[in-house]
């Protein structure tokens, strides 16, 4: 082609657009190939010379087009756009903007205006801020949150108070385990004073409990913390106690208050925190800010405090006597098989984020009455027949891929971390999931017919198994050892029976990758879940972006688990600096965008923590970012996290999945275009 032909350049419109853009002239990078397929417009090729994209130029007209400068309160930029906040809205031409060259798209909403870009967002950020003087690093509100019901707002506020709360809970369980077995084998005395150097600090975590559940709930609910744990601390001070035990009972201005002990209750805490949250913000409002470093707390503790003996710390306690009450009335009534149907249906509450409910149940029946007889003992069948089935396909299955997978989640299982297993080899495999189910009962059973009780809310596992001695019963840690046995036996030979690669394989596998010096070809590819939760159409993402398929085709997925796994195997293109979402080319071709979230670049990276980083090859079901839903929510964003294919002209992509999906089902089927 030459100079000032106006032609476009056919090796670049045929080029499958990846990130080094046309081989021939070296135009561009992954949005501008893009533009340029869909426009057909001509290469930038000026006297001659082989150019790179302009990236001033678009940021130049991009600035115009907004108002100006001037017109600019507010500039940041997240995986794909550029998000201005516009002094005068009206003074933004969005009709123009989307025909700018370099820009797909413009979305424009109040004073917020959007113009996509592409994965060259970040240069054209880089030149828009050398143009004007933005408020870039000002703080920008958080979205308002997306309706739920009052059902999954409880369940959101008791997981964000109660799972901190769990390494605490559990390695204090655990370390009085471990005294009682050196007691047990007279390694030490309960009068030494070593043991009860330890003892004194494992008790510490169930004694004060509601101070820590303070701290927890304070963070949930965004209000003083010190404060908070200092009205806790009240509450089971000696002072405190001997006070609620005078002769006569105590009474406040008339009104009488209860006598009971808060050491080791959790929902008192809970309740007389949120109350004080509400207190701080009403007096935040009125009090003048002079006064208000003293004054505000000091309202604080004249008010919740006293409303905490004589009505919420009452109230909380009957809240947590019922709720033990009613999950030990359900064991009661179904006896063991109580224990080997939570079992039986564990795989699939942890699939879906269900279990989550069950974590405020156990950490206060650790507290109160001190022991549980139904989750922890149900976890115990479950997380080993996982583990009993993943080793059996590992040494079953002749796929080298599944095999290492297997191994390292059997492991992981048997040491009560399930998830590998479950994400990894059961959930897509009909007959593993079903070898699971029975092995899971059948354990769960023998394991309720025992009685069998836990200690400490940790993941049951080889080595936590402390966690079941009891120091009235010996032979409660022997049947829970019992359990473990007839669990992993019947996983794995139920599995070893039952499993069959050509017969229970999700789907085939990924072609071999190709060389690193060249892109893959296209070729027919499946396009696995990278998360726990719930498909959506694409068209039911509450942003155009996505929902228009701009960036292009694909699914979404609302996550029940904070946990992005590997849809395929293939090479990390980029995690992006905000660390919200993860781009990358699979051994099929298939460039993906996996954007976790909505409007989540505002968190600037808080609460995503990426295991991978540009360049990393990777491997289907490998776990490539942790990340907090419910940090995320909280700060009132939506975690429903669009799985885009990019390179849409290379493939007919068909969404095949809707509703509950677990990572490792297939997502998206996608036929290469001869």
């Amino acid at each position: 082609m030459q100079a000032g032909s106006g032609g476009t350049c056919k090796a670049f419109l045929s080029h499958s657009y990846r990130r080094e853009g046309c081989r021939q002239c070296s135009v561009g990078s992954f949005s501008f190939a893009v533009l340029a397929e869909r426009r057909r417009e001509p290469c930038l090729i000026e006297g001659g010379l082989r150019t790179v994209k302009n990236y001033k130029q678009t940021a130049a007209d991009v600035l115009r087009l907004v108002g100006g400068d001037k017109n600019v309160t507010h500039l940041e930029h997240c995986s794909t756009r550029l998000r201005f906040t516009l002094a005068d809205p009206g003074k933004a031409d969005a009709a123009a903007l989307k025909k700018t060259p370099g820009v797909m798209g413009v979305i424009a909403s109040g004073p917020q205006c959007q113009v996509v870009i592409g994965n060259d967002v970040i240069e054209v950020y880089d030149e828009l801020v050398k143009m004007g003087s933005f408020n870039a690093a000002a703080a920008a509100a958080p979205a308002p949150a997306g309706k739920k019901n009052i059902g999954g707002i409880i369940l959101d506020y008791m997981v964000g108070i109660f799972q901190p709360l769990v390494p605490a809970i559990a390695g204090a369980g655990v370390l009085k385990a471990v005294l009682t077995i050196f007691t047990t084998f007279g390694i030490l005395a309960s009068t030494d004073v070593v043991y009860q150097v330890f003892y004194n600090v494992a008790d510490a975590a169930l004694y004060y409990l509601p101070i820590l559940v303070a701290f927890t709930t304070a963070t949930k609910f965004g209000c003083n913390k010190l404060v908070a744990v200092a009205l806790a601390a009240a509450m089971i001070s000696p002072a405190t106690s001997t006070l609620l035990a005078t002769e006569g009972g105590a009474r406040f201005f008339g009104l009488s208050i209860q006598n009971i002990g808060y050491t080791g209750q959790v929902f008192p805490s809970i309740l007389i925190v949120i109350f004080m949250a509400v207190l701080e913000k009403w007096c935040n409002k009125w009090c003048p800010k002079a006064i208000r470093v003293f004054f505000v707390p000091m309202f604080c503790f004249a008010v919740a405090f006293p409303v905490g003996l004589l009505l919420l710390g009452p109230l909380g306690y009957n809240i947590g006597s019922l709720l033990t009450a009613a999950i030990l009335g359900l064991y009661n009534t179904l006896g063991w098989l109580a224990v080997a149907l939570v079992a039986a249906i564990l795989p699939f509450m942890i699939s879906l984020g269900m279990h989550k409910a069950l974590v405020p149940y156990a950490v206060a029946s650790i507290a109160d009455p001190g022991f549980d007889m139904l989750y922890l003992p149900a976890s115990l069948a479950h997380n080993i027949s996982e583990g009993g089935a993943c080793l059996a396909v590992a040494l079953k299955t002749k796929d080298e891929n599944l095999r290492s997978t297997a191994i390292s989640a059997g492991i992981s299982g048997l040491f009560g971390i399930t998830e590998p297993a479950l994400y990894g080899v059961t959930l897509q495999r009909r007959k593993v999931t079903i070898s699971v189910v029975l092995s899971s009962f059948i354990g769960g059973l023998f394991i309720g017919l025992m009685g069998v009780k836990g200690f400490a809310a940790v993941g049951p596992g080889i080595a936590s198994m402390a966690m079941y001695i009891d120091p009235a019963n010996g032979m409660n840690f022997i049947w829970a050892c019992v359990g473990f046995a007839i669990s992993v036996a019947a996983s794995f030979i139920l599995t070893f029976i039952l499993y069959k690669d050509e017969e229970d394989a999700p789907a085939a596998s990924a072609p071999a990758s190709a060389p690193a010096s060249s892109p893959a070809k296209a070729a027919d590819a499946t396009v696995y879940s990278p998360l726990a939760g719930t498909a959506i159409p694409l068209t039911s993402v509450k942003d155009e972006v996505f929902s228009q398929k701009i960036l292009g085709e694909g699914v979404a997925v609302i996550p029940s688990k904070g946990e992005l796994y590997a849809p395929a195997d293939g090479q990390i293109a980029s995690v992006f600096d905000s660390k919200h979402a993860i781009s990358m080319t699979t051994d099929a071709g298939v460039d993906l965008l996996m954007h976790i979230g909505m409007d989540t670049v505002k968190l600037e990276g808080k609460g995503f923590t990426p295991l991978v980083k540009n360049g990393d090859t990777v491997k289907k079901g490998q776990l490539l970012m942790k990340f907090d839903i419910d940090a995320i929510k909280a700060a009132g964003f939506d975690t429903t996290t669009p799985v885009i294919v990019t390179n849409n002209e290379d493939f007919a992509v068909k969404p095949v999945a809707d509703g509950a999906v677990a990572p490792g089902a297939a997502l998206l089927k996608l036929e290469a275009v001869q």
